[in-house]
């Protein structure tokens, strides 16, 4: 349950061979979900995106509620940070912090001058090859609505997480679909991916008629486990 939950800073997106020059994002995002899980709510997220010339900050807090909130107490701080450029974002540092289980504490710092991603974890500092078009977890949600193109239909990324690199491929579908969440009924987009071995499947869903932002989102992981992230209030300022 931890595990899925951990993942869901990913919610994802990023890197086309031949990428289209995007849209300027909002200026300000807040958003705030509900983490379903085992019929029960688990937690809840509050996220706001800030853009301040070229520069994004992002900034989500979660915190266990319920069930969740009894059994395991934690609350989880994710900051994204970097440029935004006529490709999109383009982040230079991830960090996440726990209030209790503080020796998973991550960062990453992106170095794209020299390719080279560091991550700062329990198992000290590591190198890796950093990848063009290459996303945090956190900064991919925000990315993703960019990338949704009229005709596009599949795209391929990786996501650094302060941990470990992953490659993701996943597929738009064609047709629009009705979702409602306690927000209210949206228009969306579907994507999902293809899972490899033990990977996460992820299924989201960009309401099109909010600057394509995802208003759910479905993790499941490899043994069948799943958690829901549904998007319960959305300003965004232009």
């Amino acid at each position: 349950m931890k595990h899925i939950l951990s993942h869901y800073f990913i919610a994802l997106m990023l890197c086309l061979a031949s990428q289209p020059v995007f849209p300027e994002p909002a200026s300000k995002i807040q958003a705030s979900f509900d983490v379903i899980g085992f019929g029960f709510t688990l937690a809840n997220i509050n996220e706001t995106f800030t853009r301040t010339g070229e520069d994004y900050k992002i900034e989500s807090v979660t915190t266990a509620v319920g069930l969740l909130a009894r059994l395991k107490p934690e609350t989880i701080r994710v900051i994204s940070q970097g440029k935004i450029t006529a490709q999109g974002l383009v982040p230079h540092s991830f960090v996440l912090t726990r209030e209790t289980d503080t020796d998973k504490n991550a960062r990453a710092k992106f170095n794209w001058e020299t390719a080279t991603l560091t991550h700062y974890d329990y198992k000290g500092v590591e190198d890796l090859p950093l990848a063009k078009g290459t996303q945090d977890r956190l900064s991919v949600v925000y990315h993703l609505p960019l990338l949704a193109q009229p005709g596009q239909h599949e795209i391929k990324f990786n996501i650094a997480d302060g941990n470990n690199v992953e490659k993701y491929f996943f597929t738009y579908s064609a047709e629009e679909q009705l979702v409602r969440v306690p927000l209210g009924e949206f228009k969306t987009r579907y994507l999902y991916s293809t899972p490899v071995g033990e990977s996460i499947k992820y299924e989201i869903w960009m309401a099109t008629e909010r600057n394509n932002f995802p208003c759910k989102i479905i993790v499941t992981d490899s043994k069948g486990g799943k958690l829901t992230q549904v998007l319960t209030a959305l300003t965004i300022t232009p």
